[in-house]
């Protein structure tokens, strides 16, 4: 995985929940595309500023991330843990600049061959600590341990999905 939609783990309860934060930053490249100034808006003289939006599909697969790294927490990051299906993603709200978005992913269900997780992606207020979340998101989501899948197939030994980034990402949090 290149890119990593979370900045910190701050709660892992095994098998149970993990809570992780992502801080949406105007120093990230996408933001700038999504959605960058209309130079020739239709009807008006005036061009539209710039609206800066992080992507929905990047607040599902944050979401993917947390779920996917408390299911792989489970078994000791023995399993290839792979998203398999988005079975609901409601989104609310957008993401912007200066948001703190806090992902809480909880296991529904876990066996040998997969796992289903619920996600929820709320907004902290970084101006007003006291100001209670609102909720962004309510994501529901399928996993497949690779390795015990019905199709019979054999995959690398290295576990690819857990690589150097998402090892950094533990360690940096506390997670062992």
């Amino acid at each position: 995985m290149r890119w990593l939609w979370l900045d910190r783990i701050v709660e892992l309860i095994p098998r149970q929940r993990l809570v992780a934060i992502k801080h949406v930053s105007l120093a990230e490249e996408h933001l700038h595309d999504h959605f960058a100034s209309e130079l020739s808006p239709p009807g008006g003289s005036e061009p539209l500023p710039p609206m800066p939006v992080m992507p929905a599909c990047f607040i599902v697969e944050g979401t993917a991330q947390a779920a996917g790294i408390l299911i792989g927490h489970a078994e000791g990051f023995r399993e290839k843990v792979i998203l398999a299906k988005v079975s609901k993603a409601e989104l609310d709200l957008d993401a912007v600049p200066g948001d703190t978005l806090r992902y809480t992913a909880t296991i529904q269900q876990m066996d040998a061959v997969g796992a289903a997780a619920s996600g929820l992606v709320e907004i902290l207020s970084a101006h007003d600590p006291a100001r209670p979340p609102q909720t962004l998101a309510r994501i529901d989501l399928v996993f497949s341990h690779l390795d015990n899948n019905l199709a019979g197939e054999s995959f690398p030994e290295e576990n690819f999905v857990f690589g150097e980034s998402f090892r950094t990402l533990l360690r940096t949090s506390g997670v062992a």
